[in-house]
């Protein structure tokens, strides 16, 4: 219990002094979760919307494909894309191994079927009357995909939280990747696993008390940009008529 109360204690005045290497590791961990949440929603969404729409052979077995990847193991990932970017790897000249461009990179393929299969299901999600009333009432293609994205925000703004919770909270990738080095690879997760390991219980919970704050940030601020968005994509779907 003496361990507990001590640690809580120094984390606090860890976080409260804005301790340099807890700051440095926080930042890191941002940058890194956020750059694989963007670039994975840049591919995931459309990538979701245009399995969704489109009809081909196939289609329910690749979804079932995407499903069961939502589970796949971290250091699976970590494992495969090590063997690919390590020096005796077919990408190997790409030097990615051991930096943070290396650790966006497994983080994005890590979450990416998580963004389109979520997507997926949030645009399967929508009642299929909105469809056929757009169509009733002249809606162009463009305009009938645009409305049912719209209807489906909330849903698909969960894929990317889910997404960067996912992310963000990962340690396989960003321990077999990025090799948790100190000032450079060195994320919330992978330091939290080597302090507690080493009984530095203070920086440990600092360093948790962070992870569960930044999640806790990204989350309102995305649902915030949402709310603003689909006002304004209301408008302009119902634009002036006659």
């Amino acid at each position: 219990m003496d361990d507990i109360t001590q640690g809580v204690t120094e984390a606090i005045h860890l976080i409260v002094t804005l301790d340099p290497d807890v700051m440095q590791i926080a930042a890191l961990s941002l940058y890194i979760s956020l750059s694989a949440t963007c670039i994975a929603a840049l591919i995931g969404i459309p990538l979701g919307g245009i399995i969704h729409f489109r009809e081909f052979p196939g289609k329910r077995a690749l979804i079932i494909l995407i499903q069961t990847l939502y589970s796949v193991p971290t250091v699976v990932v970590g494992l495969i894309l090590y063997l690919l970017i390590s020096k005796s790897g077919p990408l190997g000249f790409l030097s990615l191994l051991f930096t943070p461009e290396g650790m966006i990179l497994g983080q994005t393929i890590l979450i990416l079927p998580i963004m389109v299969g979520l997507v997926i299901s949030a645009l399967s999600g929508v009642d299929k009357s909105i469809s056929d009333t757009l169509v009733a009432l002249g809606a162009t293609g463009f305009q009938k995909i645009l409305q049912i994205v719209i209807e489906a925000r909330f849903a698909i703004l969960s894929a990317v939280v889910l997404g960067f919770g996912r992310a963000i909270a990962e340690v396989g990738v960003a321990m077999m990747i990025g090799g948790n080095i100190r000032e450079f690879t060195r994320v919330l997760t992978t330091a939290i696993t080597l302090e507690t390991a080493m009984g530095e219980f203070g920086l440990s919970i600092a360093l948790g008390i962070i992870l569960l704050g930044l999640a806790l940030i990204v989350v309102v601020i995305l649902n915030l940009i949402t709310s603003g968005l689909s006002s304004e994509s209301q408008q302009i779907i119902g634009g002036p008529q006659g």
